[in-house]
């Protein structure tokens, strides 16, 4: 809907959390992650989060890019991109370069697309903000 289409082949999945797994706390990686469960806490540094069609967090989200499928009660700060599938559910902030919705979506919040350089600053201003509280 806004900009372009992102297509680009999802990374390798290093990490999954499971439909039937419930996982407190932060998750801090520099990989990919897929959530099929339920999240309730932040994470924060990873290359790709993918939250499945059944996947919920509830917390915030830094990464270089974001793929919903599922429902997030948070913050999304993606260096790269948002994409927002159809049926996919985002009540909180984004900011990010750039921003896929797909029909059907609910996005409720605001948005901040800035250019990738803000990105990084504002990512690193997140991210040592998070590591400050643990």
């Amino acid at each position: 809907m806004f900009g372009r289409k992102i297509s680009e082949p999802p990374k390798e999945v290093e990490t999954i959390i499971g439909e039937d797994t419930i996982l407190q706390g932060t998750l801090k990686t520099k990989g990919s992650i897929r959530i099929d469960g339920r999240l309730e806490g932040n994470i924060i540094e990873a290359s790709q989060v993918i939250v499945g069609v059944k996947g919920y967090v509830q917390g915030d989200i830094t990464a270089q890019a974001v793929i919903v499928g599922g429902k997030i009660n948070g913050n999304v700060t993606a260096i790269e991109s948002i994409e927002l599938k159809a049926g996919a559910q985002l009540l909180g902030d984004i900011h990010t370069s750039t921003l896929s919705i797909g029909e059907g979506a609910i996005f409720e919040g605001h948005c901040v697309m800035a250019s990738e350089k803000t990105k990084i600053i504002e990512l690193d201003k997140e991210v040592h903000s998070v590591q400050r509280k643990f």
